[in-house]
């Protein structure tokens, strides 16, 4: 079953966080991976079909992304212990595999995940040089078994019209993807 994202008002501002990359077992705050251009902050697991979809691609805008000085963060919030192959070890298995030029954070309490208003992977949130949410939403129109090609022409569109002093176009497509799996309190 696929989930949208939720809205959430463009101009809020992004809630700090302070969670271990589970590549190099540094904590990572907002401060440590915003820029003054524009910061990438995508909610991802490693078992998902739709991230799996996008991944390669993710990671190729990244890195040139990163060259023109925006931070990127990868987050997963999914719960471990429902679902295995989402837990720190096999994350960082996934980063080294593709390349990460950016840290993978490990939600271990789902906190950050919760004040973000996540809901699923992957789920893209790009926030300007004051660290307030511009866009929202779809990596692209590439889904999992469809004839469209993975371009991450949306979240590029956002990323270029803030390097280029201008503000996203307010009309934006919400991510689709698994759902992030969530502990349940017993």
């Amino acid at each position: 079953m696929a989930y949208a994202t939720s809205e959430i008002a463009l101009g809020t501002q992004a809630p700090d966080f302070a969670l271990l990359d589970t590549v190099t077992g540094k904590l990572f705050s907002l401060r440590d991976v915003a820029t003054s251009k524009a910061t990438v902050i995508m909610f991802i697991c490693n078992h998902c079909p739709y991230v799996l979809h996008v991944l390669d691609k993710v990671v190729a805008v990244a890195k040139e992304y990163q060259q023109r000085g925006v931070g990127f963060v990868a987050i997963s919030a999914n719960d471990a212990a429902t679902h295995p192959q989402d837990g720190p070890e096999q994350m960082k298995e996934l980063a080294q595999k593709y390349g990460f030029t950016f840290p993978y954070l490990y939600d271990q309490t789902q906190q950050v995940a919760r004040t973000y208003q996540a809901v699923c992977t992957p789920e893209f949130f790009v926030f300007d040089a004051h660290k307030r949410l511009a866009y929202h939403g779809q990596f692209d129109a590439s889904r999992p078994k469809s004839d469209e090609p993975v371009t991450g022409s949306d979240l590029i569109n956002a990323l270029n019209a803030l390097l280029h002093g201008h503000t996203p176009d307010a009309e934006q497509v919400p991510a689709v993807g698994c759902g992030i799996k969530w502990k349940h309190p017993y």
